[in-house]
């Protein structure tokens, strides 16, 4: 049965957005939310090199505001790595957390905020898998965002996803308190992102952005949003890969993976994110938007076999270069084509060690680490679903 959009919704987006080119020079002009910042980082060079983190700290002194620099996130960002710099924090008397970085150190920034200011073990404050669901007591320390790649429209959220080694875990943590107080997107510091990742993270903003369009969650003002930002990562996406350097290209990448943190706060995304965060849980070497692109076409094509959501498809193939499409089929068309033109088309499980026995083993997986995404799906799924998907998406 069709999926009709919903016009009831609640948008709650404290988060002030300095958005463009140039965006990052007038962040000393804010009221920023203390004296003293967790300047939290990744612990590779890219920062420095492209000057985000030398324009960072003179924003920081023209506000007057003191730091001291935690740099030690890693892609897939550990729980062990969360409450080392929540501790940091704590020791150094800072009073809000300063997430400069891509997803990793955005997703990070939630954790290490709610461990700054409360006692016990992060997994004490994880819904799900193992965690012990608690809420936490204290107020999170304040949290302002500077992104540096489009992907994970973390630097507008309350949202991350950690990851727990020991039990193969990776989940979506969050709470509310935890809504960045100024979030900065500047594509200046974008420009340096190689094309494989510019790929990936374009395709991540994408996939928030499709699941959506699939969710039952969806509405009137979700889809309006999701929709734009489809349509501008179809024709901006290729570009921003084919040349890092194009600004115009960048902008409108990051606007749709900013975009991206309004349609999921309004909707949400599906159990595709679910698959993936079990994929990246087993076998950690595996970039979170190149396992989205593995299992993409299989997980949509399962809806559209079933007609549970045929106007959507219809609607994002319209968007993605089918103008007069009113074929479902048309979107796979479409989502095949821009992962060949972005270079990612020829991807394989195989090459990041998965095996095809894993596919129950990760269906399994991925409804316990989170397994409220499926009540978003716009019909019922089961594990021997999620594992045929993976088997049919296996190279």
């Amino acid at each position: 049965m069709e999926q009709k959009a919903l016009n009831q919704f609640v948008f709650d987006t404290p988060t002030k957005i300095l958005f463009g080119v140039g965006a990052l020079g007038k962040l000393h002009k804010e009221k920023l939310p203390g004296k003293k910042a967790l300047l939290l980082t990744s612990s590779g060079q890219s920062i420095y090199k492209n000057g985000v983190f030398d324009k960072t700290v003179e924003e920081l002194k023209k506000a007057g505001v003191d730091y001291v620099q935690f740099a030690k996130v890693v892609e897939n960002p550990l729980n062990e790595t969360c409450e080392e710099a929540g501790k940091f924090a704590k020791a150094n008397g800072c009073d809000f957390i300063l997430a400069l970085g891509g997803g990793a150190v955005l997703d990070s920034s939630v954790a290490v905020a709610i461990m700054a200011a409360n006692e016990g073990r992060l997994w004490d404050y994880v819904y799900g898998g193992t965690g012990k669901g608690l809420t936490a007591p204290n107020m999170p320390l304040p949290i302002v965002t500077i992104a540096t790649t489009s992907g994970t429209a973390s630097e507008i959220n309350e949202w991350g996803v950690i990851c727990k080694e020991d039990t193969n875990e990776k989940i979506g943590m969050g709470d509310e308190r935890c809504k960045p107080v100024i979030a900065v997107v500047d594509p200046i510091y974008m420009t340096t992102v190689p094309p494989k990742y510019t790929a990936y993270q374009g395709f991540d903003a994408l996939f928030h952005n499709t699941e959506v369009m699939m969710s039952n969650r969806l509405n009137i003002l979700s889809e309006t949003l999701a929709l734009s930002a489809i349509a501008n990562l179809y024709q901006y996406l290729p570009l921003a890969v084919k040349d890092g350097s194009n600004l115009e290209a960048r902008e409108h990448v990051a606007y749709a993976s900013t975009v991206a943190g309004f349609t999921m706060q309004l909707s949400s995304t599906t159990a595709q994110h679910s698959m993936e965060h079990s994929m990246s849980a087993y076998h950690r070497n595996l970039p979170h938007g190149a396992g989205l692109i593995l299992i993409s076409k299989e997980y949509a094509q399962f809806f559209i076999d079933k007609h549970v959501a045929d106007e959507r498809f219809v609607k994002m193939a319209r968007v993605m270069g089918y103008p007069n499409s009113n074929d479902p089929q048309d979107f796979v068309k479409a989502l095949v084509k821009l992962q060949n033109d972005c270079g990612v088309g020829d991807l394989k499980m195989s090459d990041y060690g998965f095996k095809k026995e894993e596919c129950m083993t990760l269906a399994i997986g991925a409804r316990k680490m989170q397994g409220g995404l499926y009540f978003a799906n716009p019909c019922e799924v089961t594990d021997k679903d999620i594992a045929s998907i993976f088997e049919r998406s296996y190279k």
